[in-house]
């Protein structure tokens, strides 16, 4: 059984409160449908309920039925999420009228109802940008205790056994940071650790990437990795993290000895932390190009609950696989 085959299993086994801000998006509703069909989630569709029964069935969706549709416009819970969001936001010039006009916002009613314990996690995306399904979450949901930076984790199921765990690789920062210092770096390497044993079900061991191996070249940036490893390594101690470390130092074996000796996680990396986005977008696009890797995700990261962003691109199975990958965070936390 593959991790992905493991994920679903772990959501049918404890099914999770998933709630889907974007319930009259079709491709939404068709992996809804599948999700309601394994009983691998108890979904909640933001919607008019007639427009989401009409596209159910016409699209011959069967299973919608088994999820909860809340309509916005006439929600019974209206004035406890207006007055919520009120009192999150009051301090920053937010006025009641305002919060009831944004609780009726599907993006907003979403985080409203995770942080009022009525809903365990998000998805959302399909039709809304990564900005306005952030700024919610930011608002709202906010931070785990600890991390102040929110980043996005990719899962890498390469098609040899031979590198991380068993051919999985999770790399981070793949999505958001474009530029961070060396203590968001740090808050990302923790942050991907949890994602490592929530999702992939294994014990992280961290590689800090850089161009630089243990003090091979001199530069400011290979000086960030090294102050973000000692960072990271203060903030948890338990972890194994290691760096500044070349990507082959981190991933195999004979170069990790030879250019990192004694070092617990060099050639035997199964999570990859780059030093910026350019290279860790560029990076996991050309693993994925050149050896056939398959990349699940983003995987948002370090939200106090699970709130995950779909590209506006993706396909049912996405929308499927992201749904069970959010019930898994859900249960973690």
């Amino acid at each position: 059984m593959n991790l992905l085959d493991q994920i679903m299993v772990r959501a049918k086994a404890n099914p999770q409160r998933i709630v889907l801000p974007e319930g009259t998006e079709i491709r939404t509703l068709k992996a809804a449908d599948e999700i309601l069909k394994e009983k691998a989630a108890e979904l909640i569709l933001i919607g008019d309920e007639k427009e989401i029964t009409n596209l159910a069935s016409e699209n011959g969706l069967k299973n919608i039925v088994n999820a909860m549709i809340i309509n916005p416009e006439s929600n019974e819970k209206m004035e406890t999420y207006a007055n919520l969001l009120y009192e999150i936001r009051k301090n920053k010039g937010m006025t009641l009228e305002e919060a009831h006009k944004l609780a009726k916002d599907p993006l907003y009613l979403g985080c409203l109802m995770i942080k009022n314990g009525d809903a365990d996690g998000e998805l959302a995306g399909a039709r809304n940008t990564t900005g306005n399904v952030l700024r919610p979450a930011f608002q709202i949901v906010k931070t785990m205790p600890g991390i102040s930076v929110v980043s996005g984790a990719l899962l890498m199921f390469t098609p040899t056994m031979q590198y991380g765990e068993n051919g999985l690789l999770i790399f981070a920062d793949c999505a958001v940071n474009p530029n961070p210092t060396a203590e968001e770096l740090a808050q990302i390497a923790v942050s991907t650790a949890h994602t490592a044993r929530a999702i992939g079900g294994f014990e992280p061991r961290i590689a800090m990437l850089s161009f630089s191996t243990k003090g091979s070249a001199k530069h400011e940036l290979v000086d960030k990795v090294v102050e973000a490893t000692k960072i990271a390594q203060q903030m948890a101690p338990d972890l194994l993290i290691d760096g500044e470390l070349q990507a082959d130092a981190a991933l195999v074996p004979s170069v990790g000895q030879s250019k990192a000796p004694g070092s617990k996680i060099a050639g035997h990396a199964n999570v990859l932390v780059f030093p910026d986005l350019q290279a860790g977008n560029i990076g996991y696009k050309m693993v994925e190009r050149f050896s056939g890797a398959q990349a699940v995700g983003p995987i948002l990261q370090g939200m106090a609950a699970p709130i995950n962003d779909l590209s506006r691109g993706c396909s049912v199975d996405d929308i499927v696989k992201m749904i069970t990958i959010t019930a898994n965070q859900a249960m973690k936390n």
